[in-house]
């Protein structure tokens, strides 16, 4: 009697399991997909603005994302005319070289300044940069 009543529990389970839909797995896209090999979290944090789909060359792009602005900002040398001078390097002012655009997040005790810049040998990247001949904005 106890294995009839073992097997009636199985039969039972699997009918039941056969009637419920089977759901598909979701699959959440990776912040390292696209040639990107971010290396961390914190660079994968969501986009504060909407800015429509990444072009190859994203740096402004990326920059879009952090502080806003129309698609002609996508080109890195068109941020030199966002916002205000900042009449020099400092931390949270947006640096600007004739092919990529960054943000100054910091300096390392030896004095380079740390940027922040999307598009950075394919990815989100902080690193101290030189910044000599870049143009510096504040929004």
């Amino acid at each position: 009697m106890p294995y009839c009543a073992a097997f009636f529990m199985m039969f039972t389970v699997l009918v039941l399991a056969s009637a419920l839909a089977p759901v598909p797995a979701q699959a959440f896209p990776s912040p390292f997909a696209e040639g990107s090999s971010q290396k961390s979290a914190k660079a994968a944090k969501p986009a504060h603005f909407n800015v429509g789909p990444r072009p190859a060359r994203w740096c402004g792009w990326w920059m879009r994302t952090q502080k806003g602005g129309g698609p002609e900002l996508n080109l890195a040398r068109n941020w030199a005319k966002w916002g205000r001078p900042a009449g020099g390097p400092r931390v949270g002012a947006v640096v600007v070289w004739s092919h990529h655009v960054g943000m100054i997040t910091g300096r390392t005790k030896d004095g380079q300044w740390i940027v922040k810049s999307g598009n950075d040998d394919g990815r989100v990247r902080e690193q101290p940069r030189s910044v000599a001949g870049a143009v510096f904005r504040v929004g």
